[in-house]
């Protein structure tokens, strides 16, 4: 094998070493893993969404609905969030135009879970729907599709750490070092903290005292683990000095964990719950 070209992620510790690729060609389509993976799990979210969709007071039509007003607001925004926080150094300075050439990749995803929360406002606003109980099921689904998505970097061999030693350290082939070298798996540790997120918010969400209380515990789970594991990466998006999506993660957590504070010194009627509304 020619060392230039060995594009093998190991796992030492584990005794892993794959070359999963990066894409299938099926004749004229060439189809990348990366757009594949985060698709099945928008998918597993919308199936998610439409099989608890009763718990919270909507039809399977209200998700489904949901997910076209939804998806465009995320996938906009999170591009958006991207081309502005790289306007430099992702070179859209000279060629703005480049802004709209999404296939060649750059999305952020808390410019995609931003873009979906201002989604499920309008929708929210159109339908005539509680924004917080929508927002309390549309969190688990988020934690869901994060958690499955992050693998798509995984076959694009990015959002990897630091140099590292560790137990957990990643191997890549450095095509100047001609040599393997070993970096923390950042996008594994968020894909793993978002599965134990959504296990703790399923179970969570069957004892829900009002609405709004998971989607505030989705933004102080998502924003601790996000805060911690943005530190060990290489790619971060910079505003000056700061790490944006580290500094946001940070602010959003305290927020919601005092918030979360606050409704809970709080007494709550389940009748107030969307989903125990009198019915129309």
């Amino acid at each position: 094998m020619n060392p230039s070209n060995y594009t093998a992620i190991s796992f030492p510790s584990f005794g892993i070493e794959v070359d999963p690729g990066r894409g299938l060609e099926l004749g004229p389509l060439n189809i990348r893993f990366y757009g594949l993976v985060i698709a099945v799990g928008l998918l597993l979210a919308v199936v998610y969404g439409c099989r608890r969709a009763k718990v919270f007071g909507f039809r399977e039509d209200d998700i489904l609905d949901g997910v076209l007003y939804i998806t465009p607001f995320a996938i906009l925004c999170a591009r958006l969030y991207y081309c502005i926080f790289s306007w430099e150094s992702g070179g859209y300075a000279e060629n703005p135009i480049s802004v709209l050439y999404i296939w060649e990749g750059g999305l952020a995803i808390y410019g995609g879970v931003l873009g979906a929360i201002v989604g499920v406002i309008v929708f929210c606003k159109v339908k005539k729907i509680r924004i917080t109980a929508l927002l309390d099921l549309v969190s688990i689904g988020f934690l869901i599709g994060q958690s499955i998505g992050r693998w798509g970097n995984f076959f694009n061999r990015e959002a990897f750490g630091a140099a590292t030693d560790s137990f957990f350290r990643m191997g890549l082939f450095n095509k100047y070092t001609q040599s393997f070298e070993y970096y923390h798996p950042t996008f594994l540790y968020e894909s793993a903290w978002n599965a134990v997120g959504f296990v703790l918010l399923h179970f969570l969400s069957k004892h829900r005292n009002y609405d709004g209380q998971i989607a505030l515990c989705y933004v102080a789970w998502y924003g601790l683990g996000r805060a911690l594991i943005e530190g060990l990466r290489v790619d971060s998006l910079y505003w000056g000095s700061f790490r944006v999506s580290q500094v946001l993660a940070a602010a959003s957590c305290v927020a919601a964990v005092a918030l979360l504070v606050f409704f809970g010194t709080r007494k709550h009627d389940s009748k107030d719950l969307f989903v125990n509304r009198p019915a129309e």
